[in-house]
C-alpha cells in the first residue's frame, strides 16, 4: 500500500540550507576560539589555542558525514544540490589543509600557522557558503507530493 506525503517548500529550502549554516557557524566559533586562546594563553601554554580552536572542526567533521547522507537523497532535486556542492566545499577544503596545511604551519609555526591554515580554510569556505544559503533561500521552493510505501 502506498501513501501520500507531503514535503513542504521550507523544509526542502531548509535542507538546502542546513550542511552551509552549520559549517558557517563551526569555521567561525573555531576561528573565535582560535583567537580567544591566543589572547588566554601566556607563554608557557602555547597549546592553549590550538586545543580551543580544532575540537569544533573535528566534531563537525564527523558529524557532517550524517548530515550530507540524510540530505543526499533528499526527493527535491535542487535541496540535493545545495547539500552535494557544501559538501564537496567543506571536505575539498578540509582534505586540501591536511595535505599543504603542514607547509603553511612550517612557514610561520606556533599560533602564528595555525591562524593561517584556520584562516585560510574560514576565508574559502565562509564568504561562499554564506553566499550559497543566501542563493537557497532566493529560490522559488515548491511544495512536493511523493508516495512512500507502507508497510502492513
Amino acid at each position: 500500500m502506498k501513501a501520500k506525503r507531503v514535503i513542504s517548500a521550507s523544509s526542502s529550502r531548509f535542507a538546502s540550507q542546513l550542511f552551509n549554516v552549520i559549517t558557517v557557524v563551526v569555521m567561525l566559533v573555531s576561528l573565535t576560539a582560535l583567537l580567544l586562546g591566543k589572547l588566554m594563553a601566556g607563554h608557557k601554554i602555547g597549546f592553549l589555542p590550538f586545543v580551543l580552536s580544532l575540537p569544533p572542526v573535528m566534531l563537525w567533521l564527523g558529524a557532517s558525514i550524517f548530515v550530507y547522507a540524510s540530505i543526499a537523497h533528499h526527493p527535491n532535486t535542487l535541496a540535493a544540490h545545495y547539500n552535494k556542492w557544501a559538501g564537496y566545499r567543506f571536505y575539498g577544503v578540509m582534505g586540501s589543509l591536511v595535505v599543504i596545511g603542514p607547509a603553511l604551519y612550517g612557514l610561520m609555526g606556533g599560533w602564528q600557522g595555525l591562524m593561517l591554515v584556520l584562516g585560510l580554510a574560514v576565508a574559502i569556505i565562509v564568504p561562499w557558503a554564506l553566499f550559497d544559503i543566501y542563493k537557497a533561500a532566493r529560490e522559488p521552493w515548491q511544495d512536493m507530493t511523493i508516495e512512500v510505501a507502507i508497510n502492513e
